[in-house]
């Protein structure tokens, strides 16, 4: 396994995302490429735009969820998809930028729609080998 990676795990209806990094932000930022790919594969997604995206919690776990609802929220209202991502974690702080573009049904080719993240298999830790893991199930 390389150091940023991510994958899905089955969640009854939903999806659960997991993601790899070096770092807290790092796993984070794959998180976001792991919850793009419910809905699109994120190599077909330019980052042709960005945005910038911030979000607090009182623990790691909280910050996940707002992270990746604040990367929902970004979507829904701007219309776009996102597939790169630069976080930055201080103290409960989450600052990042996402680059994307707008949805072309036909490029991207949705398959769902992510209502939400969720506090289900939530999840953010370091592994035996010191790789930082974020995890939970999102709606779809």
């Amino acid at each position: 396994m390389t150091a940023l990676e991510w994958e899905h795990f089955p969640h009854g209806a939903d999806i659960g995302v997991r993601a790899f990094g070096r770092s807290k932000a790092e796993a984070f930022a794959m998180a976001a490429v792991a919850l793009t790919a419910v809905i699109a594969e994120p190599d077909a997604v330019s980052g042709r735009e960005s945005i910038e995206i911030e979000c607090t919690a009182p623990d790691d776990e909280l910050l996940l969820v707002e992270w990746l609802n604040a990367v929902i929220y970004e979507s829904a209202i701007r219309r776009m998809l996102f597939s790169r991502f630069s976080v930055q974690i201080d103290n409960g702080r989450l600052n990042a930028i996402a680059w994307g573009e707008p949805i072309d049904v036909e490029k991207h080719q949705p398959a769902v729609e992510v209502k939400g993240a969720t506090c289900t298999a939530l999840s953010v830790n370091r592994d035996d080998e010191g790789k930082w893991v974020a995890q939970c199930v999102v709606d779809v």
